[in-house]
């Protein structure tokens, strides 16, 4: 799996949005089991948060040490350095497992068969994430042509599976059929600014050229962005949903 985020764990914690309750409770509601959920990619723990409001105990892990440090901390979330495909957990004793955000970074086989060792007869697994928000018509083609032109040779390959809404991931469970949520958020020009300052594609454009490529979609929409107004950002929010099936095992 790929660190991309290490290095601006502050910001992330900052700036990146958070998952509306109303997506979490309805994936918790799938299952009647409430001991044991593992948080996958958890980056600064934000799903792990709700999580520990939820169930006894939460296991949430990540391969960034940076990020965990700026993690929010519950007592009853286990913070682990520890990737996707190899973990610490026991076998057969996770309820719920959640990857927000982040299942388009892992090796996806390795991944699966942690998933079908770690999780309880008929456990569940969601992953959930967002492509690009939605603004208005004017804006949306400033942030178009920065995240199609601009970054176009920047990206990570794995980028691909945000774009096709995670329908393009192998899946190998009893998938199970979701509901369409949003989140929205009334936001500042400087704070949209921070958001696309996250993006791993910025991150490797700055590690080449030494700039922050942000800087200039800032001066594009200050023409019409006014400061300190509040313009309401919304993400369409994509999630899967599966049981876990006999067809992978591991050790």
């Amino acid at each position: 799996m790929k660190d991309n985020f290490s290095a601006h764990s502050e910001q992330y914690a900052l700036f990146r949005p958070h998952y509306p309750r109303e997506i979490l409770e309805y994936i918790f509601s799938q299952n009647d089991r409430h001991e044991l959920a593992w948080d996958c990619g958890t980056g600064n723990g934000q799903v792990a948060r709700v999580l520990a409001d939820n169930f006894k105990q939460v296991i949430a892990t990540d391969i960034s040490a940076q990020q965990l440090k700026n993690a929010i901390q519950k007592p009853n979330v286990d913070y682990r350095l520890e990737s996707a495909e190899e973990t610490s957990i026991s076998k057969s004793s996770v309820d719920l497992i959640t990857v927000g955000q982040a299942i388009h970074w892992f090796n996806f086989d390795r991944f699966y068969i942690e998933v079908n060792r770690t999780l309880k007869p008929e456990g569940i697994i969601a992953v959930f994430g967002y492509p690009l928000p939605n603004i208005d018509s004017e804006i949306n083609e400033v942030v178009k042509y920065f995240y199609s032109v601009t970054l176009e040779n920047y990206w990570d390959p794995e980028r691909r599976f945000v774009d096709e809404r995670y329908q393009t991931i192998p899946f190998p469970f009893v998938e199970i059929e979701s509901k369409k949520f949003t989140m929205d958020y009334p936001w500042t020009l400087d704070e949209f600014s921070g958001f696309l300052s996250t993006w791993s594609a910025v991150r490797h454009y700055i590690r080449k050229h030494g700039d922050n490529p942000v800087d200039d979609v800032r001066k594009a929409l200050c023409r019409i962005w006014i400061e300190k107004e509040k313009k309401n950002v919304s993400f369409e929010l994509m999630l899967r949903m599966g049981r876990k099936t006999n067809n992978l095992s591991g050790p």
